[in-house]
């Protein structure tokens, strides 16, 4: 019998109930919201500040939900969309517009529904800001710098923030313009493997900060705490807050600054995998249901190394090999490298999960060559790893080594009292 995967949502124990019961044609979306909760949780106990929840990295519903549910109340948007999705769901949240380069239409939206925190990099977009919401003097404006990315697996510098030789006349211009917060944020790149990178970040910041002689009331480290996935295995996330720690503490800002974070795919990573079924092998090739313009677009455009795992009942004996995959569309390009190690005996009509798609997963489908269509089922296991343990070491090296894998590039006066 044919598993109806469509409404209400069905609940599964792992994902090999979906195969036992009879697997739509297209991909199935396996949700974990609990190891959101569980993420979500740990977050809120151990960053000693803020947390915006970064809502590109998956703006499902259920994962919003998670969030709130585990007492997220910020949320750091991108565009019109998010702010929509969130206010219709929860009007009592935090929205801060952190993206730093807005439409207008899109500034003057966000302040008629509330938001109040707004990200730029430039003078023109400062200008922007200000003229959109008339002038307002009740705006927390984020000066966005731009840091070193070189701890980071997916180097994200190119795009945005202002050097640190132009930022001084920014940060002062911009704390000219409101009577409300200033604070100073940055991006040390997606999947950061140093936490150390954030310390240096922070004091560079700091630098800057006494440079324009200003008083700054937020510093937000952003985003880029990492998850863990084959090859790539982060140091304790216990480290990452130490070194956060230790850095606000010397920082030249307000005595009653706050510390914010934007994490997004370390509260979401490991909630999500992608169920997908062989359509055809050829040699080392295996032509999936699902690609790059559905589930699978870090996998196929920045080769992202996924964890994978056959799903069949009563698995294989046959050794592992390395397989690369193809996607359904029609697009040559829809095609991940890999290897992905699977036992040698996978075959037409097998199903593969694929695991740590909760980040940038679903938010990046398409409907292109008309699939992309995805089923979702809430699942109860966890069978991924995570970084996200109850317990700190009683002792943490001074700097985790841990090896970054560069994958393919996205193009205060008054001294804080310790």
């Amino acid at each position: 019998m044919r598993m109806d995967l469509g409404e209400p949502v069905q609940h599964i124990s792992t994902a090999l109930d979906v195969v036992n019961r009879g697997a739509p044609d297209g991909p199935v979306v396996i949700a974990r919201p609990h190891r959101v909760r569980a993420a979500a949780d740990w977050f809120l106990a151990q960053f000693p500040g803020e947390v915006f929840y970064a809502v590109k990295a998956n703006p499902s519903p259920w994962v919003i939900d998670a969030l709130w549910e585990a007492g997220v109340r910020g949320f750091d948007v991108a565009s019109e969309a998010e702010i929509d999705l969130i206010k219709a769901r929860y009007p009592q949240a935090t929205l801060a517009f952190m993206h730093p380069v807005k439409s207008r239409r899109a500034i003057r939206r966000a302040y008629e529904q509330g938001v109040r925190a707004f990200a730029l990099d430039s003078e023109d977009e400062l200008d922007k800001i200000l003229a959109e919401t008339d002038g307002a003097k009740d705006l927390t404006l984020i000066v966005r710098l731009a840091v070193s990315n070189d701890a980071a697996s997916l180097p994200l510098a190119h795009k945005f923030g202002v050097s640190a030789s132009e930022a001084p006349a920014l940060i002062r211009r911009a704390r000219a313009a409101t009577e409300e917060m200033l604070g100073i944020s940055f991006h040390v790149g997606s999947q950061c493997m140093r936490p150390l990178a954030y310390k240096q970040a922070m004091l560079e910041a700091n630098r800057v900060i006494v440079q324009a002689g200003v008083v700054v009331d937020i510093i937000n480290v952003g985003g880029g705490f990492p998850a863990i996935y084959p090859g790539m295995q982060p140091p304790e996330m216990h480290a990452y807050m130490r070194e956060i720690r230790d850095a606000f503490e010397e920082m030249y800002v307000a005595q009653n600054a706050k510390l914010w974070a934007e994490p997004g795919r370390a509260l979401v990573a490991e909630a999500g995998s992608i169920l997908a079924r062989v359509d055809l092998r050829k040699g080392d090739a295996l032509y999936l249901n699902d690609g790059a313009y559905g589930n699978l677009f870090d996998a196929t455009h920045v080769h992202w190394p996924f964890p994978v795992a056959l799903v069949r009942e009563g698995g294989s004996n046959a050794k592992n090999a390395p397989f690369r995959f193809y996607g359904p569309t029609c697009d040559s390009m829809d095609a991940a490298a890999g290897p992905y190690m699977l036992p040698a005996d996978i075959a037409e009509g097998d199903f593969i999960e694929i695991g740590m798609t909760g980040a940038y997963g679903v938010a990046m489908a398409t409907r292109f060559n008309g699939f992309g269509e995805s089923r979702l089922v809430f699942a109860a296991d966890a069978p991924w790893p995570t970084l996200f343990v109850t317990d700190a070491p009683e002792a943490l090296p001074a700097e985790p080594a841990a090896p970054v894998v560069r994958l393919a590039d996205r193009k205060g006066r008054q001294r804080r009292s310790k």
